[in-house]
């Protein structure tokens, strides 16, 4: 079932903040990725390119785990449950150089023939000091 962002956690969703992305092996082992990360408002994205292990993980098992840590105040986390319930490639290369611009100040420098995917996460448990 759907969980809300609260105002604190869209707010931190929407800083430059480095986020840890979880997902499971064919075994069951996790796997864990850190990477940039954006909302929607009601959703988690991230954004990834087709054939990277999170892309077959997530379309294997679409469970996955979130942690982000605010820069400045380490005590300030959020850790969000949920599922990738869309793998988009529409817009995913606008999307990764708006990620650029707003991580490290430019556009993305694209591989020729690199396909990007944007990952929707909908959120199922949302906790943490800054949830």
């Amino acid at each position: 079932m759907p969980t809300a962002l609260s105002a604190r956690a869209r707010a931190l969703l929407e800083k430059p903040v480095l986020a840890h992305l979880a997902t499971l092996m064919k075994d069951g082992s996790p796997q864990v990725s850190p990477l940039w990360v954006d909302t929607d408002g009601t959703n988690v994205l991230v954004n990834t390119a087709e054939g990277r292990i999170k892309s077959r993980n997530v379309r294997r098992d679409a469970r996955v785990a979130l942690s982000l840590t605010d820069p400045e105040n380490q005590y300030a986390t959020l850790l969000i449950r949920g599922r990738v319930v869309e793998v988009r490639a529409q817009g995913a290369r606008e999307h990764i150089d708006r990620l650029s611009q707003k991580y490290v100040g430019h556009a993305y420098s694209h591989r020729p023939g690199e396909v990007r995917l944007i990952l929707v996460i909908e959120p199922e448990r949302v906790g943490g000091s800054g949830a």
